[in-house]
């Protein structure tokens, strides 16, 4: 199919070496406009930050107070052009402080995140700034414009209003103070949540206790505890609750250690988070009230495609009492196999993946663990997730060894469309560390725009545990997922095919924004993608059939364990953001009480299934932008399942069906109605039954 050769290599990290010019202030000129990483030094940050702000607002000073009458081209495309230095600063820096950061790292976030926010407020709450865009929105029909660049005035407009634009200057004073509050304590959040994760990693001394786990990942945490100084061995902490190791384990105590780790973060005295949340759940139902909305999460979903809190509970009852249903029926069956196993009848949430995985596999289905010496991470992302971009997309892929990463780990690649032409870089950043942060997730460092003629660069981050030198890296079924979900959002990135860079590759709505990536899982499990990437590692040989289905496994019993943890993770979230200003002293007050009383509500306080994320862990709401959103993963999911289906069906004439969901979807950003693209996708509303069918709850 034309495909490049790749071949593995180390990039060297030499971000040491010294600079004499600050590489923030002129345009990269390095393919793609990458950021040259081998220069940039933490003394560039301050002045590259300073800079910027200063270049914005003089920029935007000459946009407010022209003396002639606002048009598209003189406001709003000159609004987009504006700040070309602060956005290279800052796309860097947000990528360095989550991936790689260091102590002088945090100290610049943690200084900065307030005045950026107050620089962002001196745009939005420009009252002669708004004047000229809120006359274009009033005349848009007069305008003569394409759609993408009436979007673009609809979008700077609303922006505008949400930001506080129309508010007097008391309020708006008021709300610079909030927002310049908001963005210290999601500083502090995330610096805290860091420290807690390295803090709560778990020490085991006896390799005994480690039974169960495969050879290749008893030797990752032996790596783990080398790189800490320590003897004997560290279980590392993912973001999530859950651990993956709990499915394996066979030490009991071990599991119970384990997960009293993950669940204990951000309550250590050290790195204690309560009184953050408290302050950001108050200080965001203050900033609501000040803009009009009830309660933080009206403010949300007033911007959202689910549109309100009604429209949204109304789809979460279709899904928590089936949930529910199967959780309990699924309980009573590994309870009963924790008393034939051990005598024991105290069944726990540490024991809810271990006998699934084996009560599901039944006497004669194969182990999960047998399959993972098939699935390789390089050769997984290379001649998996890869091959898959191409037989959907067209799309082949280079090695660029020339080119540098921000760190040694990352692995640089291009990317070319079906026709060979440049369609821009891909970073690959797979492997745990210190300064990285827990999670997985997608970022771009240049955006898609014709306006200034940039293409795309894009990474993922991963947080696999880094085997010993000269060992493979092998994944589990989860972690394949993952690798492919992400790359989900790359692709959004890589196929934008927008003019404005506010409209481009992710920028949409935020429970628009999953449905992509979670398209793509659906390649991982497809049995053409499966014979290109899971391989034995020492054979070569492709993966039996009998192994297949262990690959392909839904989920069974651990399907209703991670339907209802997410969901009481998703209440969660809303119960905090629906509290009213008056509510929320009264509320926060006990944090464990107040979750319990949250779930309680609703049916969620399950105990032997704690929340996907608790508060104090619960990074995505608390410094991440999902707040009052963490239901997006799900809500995309109705929009995954029914796409998925579509693909099943045209599945003999993929590349065409690849070609007609990237021009309908991918390669649109947020350039119209998100919603409108997927009824004219699909020739229909979205339907929720697809979603159902794939988490067992029909019959439930």
């Amino acid at each position: 199919m034309g495909r490049r050769h790749l071949r593995p290599t180390t990039l060297a990290r030499v971000t040491d070496e010294p600079a004499t010019d600050n590489p923030f202030l002129i345009a990269s000129d390095l393919p793609y406009e990458l950021p040259p990483f081998a220069r940039i030094r933490t003394e560039h940050f301050r002045p590259g930050f300073e800079a910027g702000m200063a270049e914005q607002l003089a920029e935007v000073d000459v946009i407010a107070h022209r003396d002639v009458a606002p048009t598209f081209d003189n406001t709003i495309g000159a609004l987009e052009r504006s700040g070309r230095t602060l956005d290279r600063v800052r796309r860097v820096f947000w990528c360095l402080t989550s991936a790689d950061t260091t102590p002088e790292l945090q100290e610049i976030k943690a200084e900065y995140a307030p005045k950026l926010a107050a620089h962002a407020d001196a745009i939005t709450l420009d009252r002669d700034l708004f004047a000229r865009i809120d006359e274009l929105h009033a005349h848009l029909d007069d305008l003569d414009l394409d759609d993408e660049s009436r979007k673009l005035v609809e979008r700077y407009h609303l922006d505008f209003v949400r930001a506080g634009a129309g508010l007097g200057e008391a309020d708006a004073d008021r709300l610079r103070e909030l927002n310049a509050e908001l963005a210290t304590l999601g500083a502090e959040f995330s610096q805290r949540l860091l420290a807690a994760a390295k803090g709560g990693a778990v020490h085991v001394t006896d390799a005994a206790e480690l039974d169960g786990l495969t050879g290749d990942a008893v030797g990752a945490a032996a790596e783990a505890a080398r790189q800490r100084g320590l003897d004997g061995y560290l279980i590392e902490l993912v973001l999530p609750t859950h651990q993956p190791v709990l499915e394996s384990l066979r030490n009991r105590r071990l599991r119970r250690r384990v997960l009293e780790a993950s669940l204990g973060r951000g309550s250590d005295p050290e790195t204690d988070t309560a009184d953050v949340v408290r302050r950001v759940v108050a200080a965001r139902a203050r900033r609501a009230a000040l803009l009009g909305y009830r309660t933080h999460s009206d403010y949300v979903l007033a911007d959202r495609t689910a549109g309100s809190n009604a429209r949204l509970d109304e789809t979460l009852q279709q899904l928590i009492p089936p949930a529910l249903a199967n959780a309990r029926r699924d309980q009573l069956r590994l309870a009963e196999a924790l008393v034939a196993d051990t005598g024991e009848q105290d069944f726990g949430a540490h024991d809810w993946a271990y006998f699934a995985a084996r009560v599901d596999a039944g006497d004669s289905a194969p182990d999960v663990a047998e399959v993972r010496p098939y699935l390789e991470l390089t050769r997984t992302l290379e001649e998996g997730v890869f091959v898959a971009a191409e037989l959907v997309y067209g799309l082949t892929f280079r090695r660029r060894d020339d080119l540098t990463g921000y760190n040694s780990e990352v692995v640089v690649y291009e990317v070319f469309d079906a026709d060979d032409s440049p369609l821009g870089l891909f970073l690959a950043d797979f492997y745990t560390r210190p300064g990285k942060q827990g999670g997985a997730w997608m970022e771009s460092l240049v955006t898609q725009n014709r306006l200034l003629d940039q293409r795309p660069v894009v990474v993922n981050n991963l947080n696999l545990a880094k085997p010993p030198a000269g060992q493979p890296t092998l994944l589990s079924t989860d972690e394949i997922r993952t690798l492919f979900h992400e790359f989900g959002h790359a692709l959004h990135g890589l196929l934008s095919s927008v003019t404005y860079p506010r409209l481009a590759g992710t920028a949409v709505s935020k429970d628009f924004v999953e449905y992509p990536s979670q398209v793509n899982e659906m390649w991982a499990n497809d049995a053409e993608v499966v014979s290109r990437y899971a391989r034995h590692v020492e054979t070569g040989q492709p993966l039996p059939e009998d192994l297949l289905a262990a690959l392909s496994a839904e989920g069974g019993s651990d399907q209703a364990r991670e339907t209802v943890s997410f969901l009481a993770a998703t209440w969660l979230d809303l119960a905090w953001h629906r509290l009213t200003e008056t509510e929320v002293e009264e509320a926060a007050g006990d944090i464990d009480a107040f979750e319990a009383r949250a779930l309680g509500e609703v049916g969620l306080d399950v105990a032997a299934i704690p929340p996907r994320y608790r508060s104090r862990y619960f990074n995505h709401i608390f410094s991440s932008g999902y707040a009052a959103g963490y239901y997006s993963y799900i809500w995309s999911e109705i929009l995954d399942a029914d796409t998925v289906e579509w693909f099943t069906e045209h599945r003999d004439e993929l590349r065409a069906a690849g070609d007609e969901f990237r021009a309908a979807l991918l390669s649109r950003g947020g350039s119209g109605d998100e919603m409108g693209f997927f009824e004219a996708f699909r020739g229909r509303a979205p339907r929720i039954e697809p979603l159902l069918r794939r988490r067992g709850l029909l019959s439930s």
